[in-house]
């Protein structure tokens, strides 16, 4: 199960996000999410358990919780939605050339 962990503190690392989530069982990744340009945290993060149960445990009892200082939200990840990419309309709203 794929888990979202959002409103985490800037300092939390990938390895601390998976030491809270091992208390519930194997962690397959546990990712903080980083702006790629400064690679500063944004905030949240995914963290992958194999184990549904495992996972679903971890969601009830770390919903909520302190983690470095901030109350955080757990919950299953939602599949990544398709975005269109690049251009759009770039003549100030007219549609003809000239």
């Amino acid at each position: 199960m794929n888990i979202y962990v959002g409103n985490l503190s800037y300092g939390v690392s990938d390895d601390n996000l998976r030491e809270v989530f091992e208390a519930f069982g194997t962690v397959s990744s546990a990712k903080v999410i980083t702006d790629k340009y400064s690679g500063r945290s944004k905030g949240f993060a995914f963290v992958e358990m194999d184990n549904d149960s495992e996972a679903q445990a971890a969601i009830e009892q770390l919903d909520g919780a302190e983690i470095d200082g901030r109350s955080v939200k757990v919950n299953e990840a939602r599949p990544r939605e398709d975005r269109p990419r690049g251009g759009g309309n770039r003549g100030g709203g007219r549609n003809n050339r000239y």
